[in-house]
């Protein structure tokens, strides 16, 4: 069963300035340049904590991080961040646009404490394989300010939206409304006892499903496995994570596109290798992500550095997914799954990730292609049901296979260890 509890937050104060100044989002998505502009913009934005400066004249490369835990306890000393006087739930509303699209979504999650419970034990899934080198910087913030920064993004299921409609009901005391470019967040306390009792409880039955942040969460689970057997539950049992139902009609998945820098060979020989296995259809830079979009789950984007671009699909589906090895039926036949292993692996030779980039905008990968990089492959992302089907079956998708948009923001609420409370 999920343990799944309200807690007492840590917020920033009137005195450290207006929130929208105070606020970023997650650190995994942000550029050193964005990082800077924002640490520039208050003394107090967030990223002073998520993403500590290096200096240049740092004995160690670990001294970012005690800058991050010192910034944290001064901010707590003179007052910029201050502990809730009761424990809550957040509910946290966004409201927004998807890119590309006119169309108004309001998506609700609630920001909890869950104990973190290995993959093993099927009570948390993860869909996403993951990169070792992010998990290893955040272990250090965590071990260094003792205090859940950001939080993570889950999903419950939730076939007939009963706990969606209980959350979206209970009394709430509004925290805070703010825009960052076209969404809206706004914050809410749920601190009646009952009311915190009845979500625990609705929640409790439930797998969760982490759909953004399983660098997060196995790192959380490796900090605590490393404190070894305690009697009762301790503060490393716990993180933070924000919540929502599998039946909100405002989760949005985005795709994630592929950045070639280069490719092994020419981007004739390319094209001979892919037309083996995919038939082709000519497109142009301007059309293609519509192309795609148009062609739905299957079909492919190509943009190449000379001007061409290109819509694909296998020739014959079922037998490529059969003859891949390793795996479901599901994860082989999944877009992402042949885009990585038959696309770039069996057909152009790209070997590992380190030359692959990755955005979420389809003009963004276009417009690579017209810079610097060789080739830009364009995809419609998975379904929130794969997702969940692969997960289940204790399988994970390829690195970067879901967006869940928007991201969550930062600087919100955030939880320190010390402040636990049984």
């Amino acid at each position: 069963m999920a343990d799944i509890r309200p807690f007492r937050g840590l917020r920033f104060a009137a005195s450290a300035g207006p929130l929208a100044d105070l606020v970023a989002p997650p650190y995994d998505v942000l550029s050193q340049e964005e990082r800077d502009a924002l640490a520039a913009q208050a003394p107090h934005n967030v990223v002073h904590l998520t993403l500590p400066e290096q200096k240049s004249d740092d004995r160690s490369k670990y001294v970012k991080y005690a800058r991050s835990a010192a910034a944290l306890a001064e901010w707590r000393r003179e007052g910029a961040l201050a502990l809730e006087d009761r424990p809550a739930f957040y509910r946290y509303v966004q409201t927004f646009h998807v890119p590309g699209s006119s169309q108004t979504f309001r998506r609700t999650a609630i920001i909890a404490l869950i104990k973190v419970e290995p993959y093993e034990k099927g009570v948390v899934l993860p869909h996403e394989q993951t990169f070792p080198k992010h998990k290893e910087d955040r272990l250090r913030i965590l071990e260094a300010t003792r205090s859940h920064l950001e939080c993570i993004y889950g999903l419950f299921e939730d076939p007939d939206g009963g706990i969606f409609a209980l959350i979206e009901g209970q009394p709430s005391e509004e925290l805070a409304a703010i825009e960052t470019g076209d969404v809206t967040h706004e914050l809410y306390a749920i601190t009646d006892p009952d009311a915190c009792a009845a979500i625990s409880q609705a929640l409790a039955p439930n797998k969760v499903w982490i759909a953004d942040g399983h660098h997060r969460y196995e790192t959380a689970c490796n900090f605590r496995a490393a404190l070894g057997e305690r009697e009762g539950l301790v503060p490393e049992d716990f993180m933070m994570m924000a919540l929502s139902s599998m039946s909100d009609p405002g989760l949005a998945l985005l795709p994630t596109h592929r950045i070639l820098k280069a490719l092994p060979g020419t981007a004739d020989e390319a094209l001979a290798a892919l037309r083996e296995r995919f038939a082709f259809a000519d497109s142009n830079p301007e059309s293609l992500w519509a192309d795609v979009e148009k062609g739905g789950e299957g079909t492919f984007g190509l943009a190449l550095a000379d001007g061409r671009a290109f819509t694909f699909r296998p020739h014959d589906t079922a037998a490529m997914v059969a003859s891949l090895d390793g795996g479901g039926e599901l994860l082989r036949s999944l877009d992402v799954t042949l885009l990585h292993r038959v696309v770039l692996d069996q057909c152009l030779g790209v070997k590992g990730l380190d030359g692959i980039a990755y955005t979420r905008d389809p003009n963004e990968a276009i417009q690579a292609v017209a810079q610097s990089a060789a080739a830009s492959f364009l995809m419609n992302p998975p379904s929130v049901d794969q997702m969940r089907q692969i997960a289940l079956g204790g399988e994970k998708m390829p690195q970067k296979s879901t967006y869940y948009y928007p991201k969550l923001l930062s600087g919100l609420v955030l939880w320190s260890l010390n402040d636990y409370e049984p």
